[in-house]
């Protein structure tokens, strides 16, 4: 089975290509008292939360999330003390049918309302500034996932946060299935740290946590997949607790192509 290579690690002054999403362009200058579209552009995202039937979670258009007065709720909410969009989902709520675990996650969107499904030739990039506020076990706060050219469901890769503190990365070793980890970093939780997860070269993920960048190679078997970017909080353990899981705070969040 195709192995992602670990290519190089590089450490860089400051981090690198992470900017922040907030209306004011900086990060800690959000406006505690509107919806998170009040200081996020959301017009390129769609949510999906814990709620909903059975295998079928309710999702927020771009379009209900938009502004000062936007979409929010106890899943999806600004932080009244400090502007963070907040994302909560709790070890108990519903599924996507090929996930056990819930979320309260942003998926990638084109401006015109359709789906995000782009090319990995190019330099696609999703820049993040975040802190884990409680998490049970570990939790996903960023993906690359796969979208259309074959009938994998699976993500490329996903970034996570575990209880301890470590962040890892999980790359996919082919469309099949079948995950690597790789350690590339470490913050307590309550902790603000950021990433920039790119795609240079169609064939190169370069992600950046905290000023260190680390280089993978994408094997060829997923050549003919489109992707899309996931950001938010989906949680990695199940149970019948409502009040058990995880509650991330994003600082800043933007994605570019080009």
């Amino acid at each position: 089975m195709t192995r992602f290579r670990l290519l190089a690690i590089a450490t860089v002054a400051g981090l690198v290509g992470c900017v922040t999403a907030l209306g004011t362009g900086s990060a800690g200058a959000a406006d505690p008292d509107v919806a998170p579209g009040g200081n996020f552009d959301l017009s390129v995202w769609q949510l999906q939360e814990p709620v909903g039937s059975p295998g079928s979670p309710t999702t927020i258009p771009s379009s209900r999330l938009q502004g000062a007065n936007g979409y929010q709720d106890s899943y999806f909410y600004t932080d009244t003390r400090d502007g963070a969009m907040t994302f909560w989902a709790p070890e108990k709520g519903v599924t996507t049918p090929n996930s056990s675990y819930a979320r309260s996650e942003l998926r990638e969107m084109n401006r015109n309302g359709g789906a995000a499904d782009w090319s990995l030739s190019g330099r696609h990039r999703l820049s993040a500034t975040l802190r884990v506020v409680s998490v049970t076990k570990n939790v996903c706060v960023g993906q690359v996932h796969l979208g259309s050219g074959g009938s994998s469901t699976k993500p490329l890769l996903e970034l996570y946060y575990h209880s301890n503190g470590d962040i890892v990365l999980g790359t996919e070793n082919s469309p099949s299935g079948g995950q690597t980890t790789h350690p590339v970093g470490h913050v307590p939780v309550g902790r603000t740290w950021s990433y920039t997860i790119a795609i240079s070269g169609g064939n190169t993920i370069d992600l950046t946590v905290n000023g260190t960048t680390t280089h993978y190679a994408i094997p060829s078997s997923f050549f003919p997949y489109k992707q899309y970017f996931k950001a938010g909080s989906y949680n990695q353990s199940a149970s019948d607790s409502t009040t058990k899981g995880a509650r991330v705070a994003f600082y800043g969040l933007t994605v570019s192509h080009g």
